[in-house]
C-alpha cells in the first residue's frame, strides 16, 4: 500500500534546525519509519544530492502538495513545475471511473528555484482525490497518524476535507513568503500564548531608578581624560554664546584689564563685556578734571556733556520709546530735579533742560541764594527758556509721587549745606515721595548722602561708592586719552558704541 504514494509531491518540516524540504516521494519504509524524497528542495533551494531520507522522529509536519494519478506519477513534471505560482499547462492524470480524464493544473517549467507554499496557504489549496485513489487514501491516513504518534505533531485535516472544491486542481494562494523564512518570524512575533501576557503594568519609574546617570557620565569623563577623546553626548567644554552685537571672529586674545591707575584701586567694577574698570580716589578724579580743563575741556563743555548723558539715562529709565511716544501724550512723565547751589547742581540743571526739550515735565528745585555761581546762572538762563517749572520752596513740590527724582543736592566739598533747613526738608520730601532716585556724581561718604539712590551716574571714572549709591553707571564726558596718560592713568575706552554703560561689582 505504501507504493501507492510514490511520486507524490510533499513538504516535510523538520523544525528550525533542519528546515523545510520538498520533493517527490521515492520510497516509504513502514518498518524503519523512513520516507525518501527525490530531487529535493531545501528551503526553496534545490539540493545538490539527488535523494534525501527522513526518519519519523525528525519530522514535525508533513503536507501533501500533489497526488499523482495511478501509474502516471512521473508524467507531470518535477517539483519546480509544481511550485510555480502562475497558471500552467494541464497534463492528463488518468481516466476516472466514468471514462473522463482528470486534469491537474501545472505551471510552466522554470530553471530557477521557486517558493514553496507555506502551511498557512494550505487552507486555500484544493486537492480532490479520484475514485481510484480512495483505497490508498485510508492507508496514507494511517501512515500519517503513525508519524504523528512518534513525534506528536498536529495534522491539518482541512487539506483533505473540502468536498465542495474543484476536483484535482491545486490553486495555491499568492503570498509574500520567501524561502520559508516568514513562518518562523511570524511565530516568533505572534506565536506567544495570550495567557502568558503579564497582568501588571511595566514599572517605568522603578526601572529608571536603576540607571545611575551620574556614575555613567563620570565613567565617560574618566575614559575621555585617559584616552584624550571627546564624547558626542557630553562635551567637555560649553559652547560659547554670543550677543547680537558681538563678533564671533577673534583675531587676537581679549585683554580685559585695559585701564590701570597709578595707585591701588579701592574697588573694581566690570562692564557687560567683562572689561575691568577700576575706581579712583576723589583727589585723582579732581586732578583729572583740572588737567582736562587746562587742555580745553572747559566747565561749560563738561556740564553740557554731563547733562546729555544724564538726560539720556533718565529717558531710558522713564520708559524710553514705549513711554515717550507722540501717541502717549496723556502719559507725559514728571521728573523732580533737586539741585544745590554748586557745580553738581549746575549739572542737574543742564540735565533738566534736555529732559524738558524731550517733552518731560520737569520741576526744578533750587534754593534762593543772594549770590550764585556763574555756571548755575548760565544754566538757569537756558532752563528758563523751556517749559520746565522752577521752585524754591518744598511746599511747591508735588504731593503725589513723581516718575523719577534726580538728586543733585550733595557736594564733595561743601558739607555745611547738609545742616541747612531747606536741605533737610527736601530730603524728607524725597524719602516720603516713594519715587525712584537717580543720583548724579554722588559723594564717596555714604553718611553724607541723605537720600538713598536706586541708580548713580559716575563721570569719566567711578569713585569707590558704597551700597547706598544703588546700581552704578558710567558716562563718557569727552576726556581725551592723553589727558588720562598725563595724570598717570593707562586708559582705554570701555564705552564701545555707547556713552552710558552699566558697571557691576567684582
Amino acid at each position: 500500500m505504501a507504493t501507492d504514494w510514490l511520486g507524490s509531491i510533499v513538504s516535510i518540516n523538520c523544525g528550525e534546525s533542519l528546515g523545510v524540504y520538498q520533493g517527490r516521494v521515492s520510497a516509504v519504509d513502514q518498518v524503519s519509519q523512513t520516507i525518501s524524497l527525490t530531487r529535493p528542495f531545501h528551503n526553496g533551494v534545490k539540493c545538490l544530492v539527488p535523494e534525501v531520507t527522513f526518519r519519523a522522529g525528525d519530522i514535525t509536519e508533513l503536507k501533501i502538495l500533489e497526488i499523482p494519478g495511478p501509474g502516471d506519477s512521473r508524467q507531470c513534471g518535477d517539483l519546480q513545475q509544481a511550485e510555480m505560482g502562475i497558471p500552467g499547462v494541464g497534463c492528463q492524470v488518468g481516466p476516472s471511473q466514468n471514462g473522463t480524464g482528470k486534469v491537474l493544473k501545472k505551471p510552466i517549467s522554470s530553471s530557477a528555484p521557486q517558493n514553496i507554499p507555506r502551511r498557512t496557504d494550505m487552507k486555500n489549496q484544493d486537492i480532490i482525490i479520484s475514485p481510484q485513489q480512495q483505497c490508498s487514501k485510508s492507508y496514507m491516513d494511517r501512515h500519517v497518524e503513525t508519524l504523528s504518534q512518534s513525534k506528536g505533531f498536529r495534522r491539518r485535516h482541512n487539506s483533505w476535507s473540502s468536498s465542495s472544491r474543484h476536483p484535482n486542481q491545486v490553486t495555491p494562494k499568492k503570498s509574500g513568503l520567501k524561502n520559508g523564512q516568514m513562518k518562523s518570524k511570524d511565530d516568533e512575533c505572534f506565536g506567544d500564548d495570550i495567557d502568558e501576557i503579564p497582568d501588571t503594568d511595566f514599572d517605568f519609574e522603578g526601572n529608571l531608578a536603576l540607571f545611575d546617570k551620574a556614575a555613567v557620565f563620570e565613567e565617560i569623563e574618566t575614559y575621555e581624560r585617559r584616552s584624550g577623546t571627546r564624547s558626542r553626548g557630553t562635551p567637555s567644554e560649553k559652547p560659547a554664546r554670543y550677543r547680537h552685537d558681538e563678533n564671533i571672529l577673534e583675531s587676537e586674545p581679549i585683554v580685559y584689564r585695559r585701564i590701570v591707575v597709578p595707585q591701588n584701586a579701592n574697588k573694581e567694577f566690570c562692564t557687560d563685556s567683562g572689561l575691568v574698570v577700576p575706581s579712583v580716589s576723589y583727589e585723582l578724579h579732581k586732578k583729572l578734571l583740572s588737567v582736562a580743563e587746562k587742555h580745553g575741556l572747559t566747565l561749560e563743555r563738561r556740564l553740557e556733556m554731563t547733562g546729555v548723558c544724564a538726560s539720556q539715562m533718565a529717558l531710558s529709565l522713564l520708559g524710553g520709546p514705549n513711554r515717550l511716544n507722540p501717541k502717549n501724550v496723556h502719559q507725559r512723565p514728571t521728573v523732580a530735579l533737586l539741585c544745590g547751589p554748586h557745580v553738581k547742581g549746575a549739572q542737574g540743571i543742564s540735565c533738566g533742560r534736555h529732559l524738558s526739550n524731550h517733552d518731560v515735565h520737569v520741576i526744578l528745585f533750587l534754593p534762593n541764594f543772594v549770590k550764585m555761581l556763574e555756571s548755575i546762572t548760565n544754566e538757569l538762563n537756558l532752563f528758563s527758556k523751556t517749559q520746565g517749572q522752577q521752585v524754591s520752596s518744598v511746599k511747591d513740590l508735588p504731593d503725589t509721587p513723581v516718575d523719577l527724582v534726580i538728586n543733585c543736592l550733595d557736594c564733595h566739598e561743601n558739607a555745611f549745606l547738609r545742616d541747612q533747613p531747606w536741605y533737610k526738608a527736601v530730603v524728607d520730601w524725597a524719602n516720603q515721595n516713594r519715587a525712584p532716585v537717580l543720583s548724579i556724581d554722588p559723594p564717596i561718604n555714604e553718611l553724607e548722602q541723605g537720600i538713598d539712590a536706586k541708580w548713580s551716574l559716575a563721570l569719566g571714572l567711578p569713585l569707590p561708592l558704597g551700597e547706598r549709591a544703588g546700581r552704578l553707571y558710567l558716562c563718557d564726558i569727552g576726556i581725551p586719552q592723553k589727558v588720562f596718560q598725563e595724570v598717570g592713568i593707562n586708559y582705554h575706552s570701555p564705552f564701545g558704541c555707547k556713552f552710558v554703560i552699566p558697571l557691576h561689582s567684582t
